[in-house]
This record gives structure tokens, C-alpha cells and sequence, in this order.
């Protein structure tokens, strides 16, 4: 029988999870945490973007009925668009959804699309964070792509955080070094976002993605000139996070 994870604390799981799987590797978190009863139904949300070839094909052979949700802004790069159809096929997705926004609500907050132009903080809230947030809804727990050496803010992330009182997020690369990515990728002959050999190492809406010269932040070309660093769907203890260095998602 199904354990009623609505008499356990989000904190409280989160804590037995991490526990428990402390000196496990990405693939074991992966292979076997995603079926602990302590997580529950979990989906994996992915941005299609410079490093996310790699939890994408780690889910497509270790657990591929997971769900996997893809939010198309309406702002991205044709090249994304392409990346994110070929890996669906390559990788055979089985349960992929293409999440956007409501269309009354973007006829109503941006019926002329340039409330990016206004407000970065709107427009992501808008066309990312809520309709996000309503798919997960369905969801005890989902799966990001965070690691910790992609910035200060994140050299403590574990396998399972805590997001307030609402669901898990899972970790499972929270330990993996940018070269073992590289390696990952190489071993596995995953192809890479077309977009990072034209400079753009970290990729999100284009309105907002601007190239990164040698020697920049990778994170720089991102809302460059703001002091936004992160999109919005990425919480701590159910707070924000931002820092002055820019964070990856």
C-alpha cells in the first residue's frame, strides 16, 4: 500500500532520504531513491540546455518512466526547440510534456510579448514559474539539474532539499565536477546544445541570453547588466536564492 506521505514531513523525508543515501552516486539516487517511499511520484524538469543531455540520458536508461517536463516560454532559441525534439527521439522520452503558459493569461500580463523588456522578474513568473509550478502540482518531488560547483550558493546542495512544505527537489549530479560532465558526455557520444560552440555556455529565453566572451562568468550572458540571477523556480527552504555570482540552473 502507498505510504500517505501527507502525514510526514516534507523536512522530516528529506532528512531520512539524504540519510540514506548520503554515500550513494548520482546513478544508485537515481536507480533507486526515485522508488523510495519516503519521495513518492516524482517528474524530472528540464530546460533543454547546455548540460541537460546528461540527467536526460541517465533518466532515459535508469528511470525512464519518468515523467519529463519541458517549459517552452515561447522565447527560446529555434536551436533549443531543435535540441529538445532530437534528444525526445534520441533518447526515446516516453512521458514528455511540453508545459507553457495559459494563453489569457499572456494575452492579459503580455499581449504584445515585451514585458521581458520591462520586467524580467514578471515575465519569467509569467511564462515559467506558474505554469511550472501547475504541472508539479501532481508531483511529491522533481528532478533538477543542480551541482555545487556552479556556484557559492550551491557548494552545500545534497541529493534532497527541502521546497518549504510543498514537495522534494532531487539532486542527483549534486556532486559532479564540470569535467565529469565533459567525460559523461564524450563516453556516452551525447551530443551537445548547438548553441554552446557559439558561445553560449549557459542558455535560457533569447531575449535574455546574450554570448559569453573568454574569461566571463558562464553564468554572465544571462539577464546580462541585472542583478537577476535565477529564473524564479529555484528555491532553498522554500526562499529564493540569490547570490552575486550568477547560478546555473
Amino acid at each position: 500500500m502507498p505510504r500517505d506521505l501527507s502525514q510526514v514531513s516534507v523536512a522530516v523525508r528529506v532528512g531520512a532520504l539524504n540519510a540514506r543515501y548520503k554515500h550513494h552516486a548520482a546513478t544508485s539516487v537515481l536507480e533507486h531513491a526515485l522508488r523510495d517511499k519516503d519521495l513518492g511520484k516524482v517528474a524530472l524538469v528540464s530546460s533543454f540546455g547546455a548540460e541537460s543531455v546528461v540527467l536526460l540520458h541517465l533518466v532515459s536508461i535508469l528511470a525512464p518512466q519518468t515523467p519529463v517536463l519541458f517549459v517552452d516560454t515561447r522565447m527560446l532559441f529555434a536551436e533549443t526547440l531543435a535540441y529538445q525534439r532530437q534528444l525526445a527521439e534520441s533518447l526515446d522520452l516516453c512521458d514528455l510534456r511540453i508545459i507553457r503558459a495559459q494563453k489569457p493569461d499572456v494575452s492579459f500580463h503580455d499581449p504584445d510579448n515585451t514585458l521581458h523588456q520591462v520586467n524580467t522578474d514578471a515575465c519569467c513568473a509569467l511564462r515559467k514559474v506558474a505554469p511550472l509550478e501547475r504541472a508539479l502540482a501532481e508531483f511529491d518531488g522533481w528532478i533538477t539539474g543542480r551541482k555545487r560547483f556552479q556556484a557559492s550558493s550551491r557548494q552545500a546542495v545534497e541529493f534532497f532539499e527541502a521546497e518549504a512544505e510543498t514537495r522534494i527537489k532531487v539532486n542527483p549530479l549534486a556532486h559532479w565536477t564540470r569535467d565529469d560532465l565533459a567525460e559523461y558526455m564524450i563516453n556516452n557520444r551525447l551530443p551537445r546544445h548547438p548553441l554552446v560552440a557559439q558561445g553560449y555556455p549557459s542558455i535560457g529565453c533569447a531575449p535574455c541570453t546574450s554570448k559569453v566572451a573568454a574569461g566571463e562568468d558562464p553564468r554572465s550572458g544571462r539577464w546580462r547588466g541585472q542583478e537577476k540571477t535565477e529564473c524564479g523556480i529555484h528555491f532553498i527552504n522554500g526562499r529564493a536564492t540569490r547570490s552575486p555570482a550568477k547560478d546555473p540552473e
